[in-house]
């Protein structure tokens, strides 16, 4: 399934204990429609308040809904902030965390004095414009295989902290700008540490340079900030299927 939702009110998409998550909105929805209670399985866990375009899940059921018809008489149990874009039966062999060789993020800016209520719930925004061309020089470091230890969030447990960034742009848009990464795998809070990394070199705060002592040493500078979850959409999963 290809999912899309507005995180804003949900803790995540993993299950939690103390609120509401994508995840258990979405397992209830197929146990009312199956009859029997069923493990959705997404390609990876956002964060409290991140969006996603093209979030993708599997999940295992029995019935008599067509499997490419599938979405459609599961939006009906879903709320509003939460649909599929569409279902597709796939071989067995198939694992939506597992399988998944890519997976992109977008970042997004606007600037402004003040908040702007239609954009402000997708983006952060930023009162002056950052030098684009200093924030791509940065993003092009981010580029390769590196040990992104540096660059995770606080309290993660994960071991192996190496991945592999294969596109990182930036662009202008319409009133704002927009960072876009590819990469085989994110750690926890990756992309909006390097969100907050790339704005601070738009500023002139820090420089390529700093960018590369993190990558080799760990160690992570005050000035590597982390944005807001609200900027941060999940875009795309990629599958060799």
């Amino acid at each position: 399934m290809t999912i899309q939702y507005d995180g804003t009110s949900y803790c995540g998409w993993q299950r939690q204990k103390n609120g509401v998550s994508v995840q258990e909105t979405i397992e209830n929805a197929v146990e009312k429609l199956c009859g029997k209670k069923a493990s959705v399985t997404g390609s990876g866990r956002t964060d409290s308040g991140v969006h996603a375009k093209g979030q993708v899940a599997h999940v295992d059921v029995d019935g008599n809904i067509p499997p490419e018809r599938f979405y459609l008489a599961l939006n009906t149990l879903l709320p509003d902030d939460i649909k599929i874009l569409s279902s597709r039966q796939v071989d067995e062999s198939f694992h939506s965390r597992f399988s998944a060789k890519k997976k992109t993020y977008v970042y997004r800016f606007y600037v402004s004095e003040v908040i702007l209520p239609l954009k402000d719930r997708y983006a952060v925004k930023i009162s002056a414009a950052p030098d684009i061309e200093a924030m791509r020089r940065v993003g092009k470091v981010f580029c390769g295989e590196h040990d992104f230890a540096a660059f995770r969030g606080t309290g993660s447990e994960v071991k192996d902290t190496v991945r592999t960034i294969y596109r990182l742009s930036v662009e202008k848009t319409d009133g704002g700008l927009e960072i876009s990464v590819t990469g085989n795998g994110f750690l926890y809070n990756m992309v909006r540490v390097m969100a907050g990394t790339m704005l601070a070199a738009g500023y002139n705060e820090l420089t390529g340079t700093d960018v590369e002592n993190a990558l080799k040493t760990g160690k992570r500078d005050k000035l590597f900030k982390t944005m807001p979850a609200k900027g941060l959409t999940l875009e795309s999963v990629e599958y060799d299927i």
